[in-house]
């Protein structure tokens, strides 16, 4: 063995082991390691914002450094506030403020349990229109200083903080003609989907009715079924992506977020419904055939059945007399702690 190799060995160990990335450990509620602070002003901030713990609980901490090294701020701030454990355990009610001079960034980092209160637009906004102004100056306590005082208020006086909401939403709102111009567009590819899934949904129903009455076979209807399923998804897609896009520009998540529900609820409901609905559509086809009954057949269709309803409509070519087959169509989709929230801006 070589004698360099037991000292390679140590060294690739050494580094292995040493960790990649070292954060600050915070003991003060405002940890000025970018300097930026007169004596006074760290003090007048330390002290305004430990009272503001001790008289709510809540922890608004301010973290100043020099550079950021390779890391994103969002990365960075998300490491320092879970690595410190920031906020009370069981609300999660932190707030880190993170500055970081040479980069020219800053970001407000938000626990769980606030971010219903400063959400990601307000965080942003304390930071466009408070913070980076001062900072364009090189007031840089001046602009920490007014943001904390705005955060403090917000999570003191409920309703200068839904007045700051509603301000956000005012501006943020877009014109009438606009959305009416958006609908307009988007109206095109939901009457394509509808058109498409229409036609793959009737087609749908009179093979589950095939089958409820035995004259399409369990085994082949399932496969007519599934091969029908494709068109139809592709159908949804051209209806559902234009008013799932609407819907977001409504606020219809954040809607639905403030009655205790999910979007993911919502669309189990809704699948739930739909098949609901095909099943009562089908009986009411039945009953509206005059067919004799319900039953089933596992393996044998009635030819005659098969030829009349579904060869002639050139839609499907299970049963055709000439055994010719269609082409198949397919579709594919893709695929005290702080969950991320908060706001990043620059300089």
């Amino acid at each position: 063995m070589p004698k360099s190799l037991p000292l390679i060995l140590l060294f690739l160990i050494s580094s292995l082991s040493y960790p990649q990335e070292t954060y600050p450990t915070l003991t003060e509620i405002v940890t000025d390691n970018a300097q930026i602070f007169t004596p006074s002003e760290l003090e007048g901030l330390r002290t305004k914002l430990y009272q503001f713990e001790s008289e709510t609980s809540n922890q608004l901490v301010i973290l100043t450094i020099d550079a950021l090294g390779n890391e994103t701020i969002e990365g960075y701030a998300f490491e320092v506030f879970n690595q410190n454990k920031l906020g009370q355990e069981g609300k999660d009610n932190g707030i880190l403020i993170l500055f970081s001079k040479l980069d020219r960034e800053v970001r407000i980092e938000v626990g769980y349990g606030l971010e219903s209160y400063i959400t990601d637009a307000v965080a942003s906004r304390i930071i466009r229109n408070t913070m980076i102004p001062k900072f364009k100056e090189e007031d840089y306590f001046g602009g920490l200083d007014m943001a904390t005082d705005q955060i403090i208020d917000f999570l003191t006086h409920p309703e200068a903080l839904q007045e700051f909401k509603d301000k956000i939403a005012e501006e943020e709102k877009i014109p009438w003609w606009l959305l009416g111009l958006i609908g307009l567009f988007l109206m095109m590819f939901i009457a394509a989907g509808a058109f498409v899934f229409y036609k793959g949904y009737s087609f749908l129903l009179e093979i589950l009715r095939g089958i409820f009455i035995g004259k399409l076979a369990v085994v082949r209807g399932v496969f007519m079924a599934v091969s029908t399923i494709f068109p139809m998804a592709f159908g949804l897609v051209f209806m559902g992506m234009p008013i799932f896009f609407m819907a977001m520009i409504l606020g219809f998540e954040e809607a639905l977020l403030e009655n205790g529900l999910s979007v993911g609820a919502v669309v189990l409901v809704g699948l739930l419904a739909f098949g609901l609905l095909t099943i009562v559509l089908v009986i009411l086809k039945i009953k509206r055939k005059g067919d004799e009954g319900f039953k089933l057949s596992l393996l044998k269709s009635d030819k005659t059945y098969i030829k009349k309803t579904f060869s002639s409509s050139g839609t499907h070519s299970f049963g055709s007399s000439s055994g010719r087959r269609s082409s198949s169509r397919s579709f594919s989709g893709g695929g005290g702690s702080s969950g991320g929230g908060g706001a990043s801006g620059s300089w």
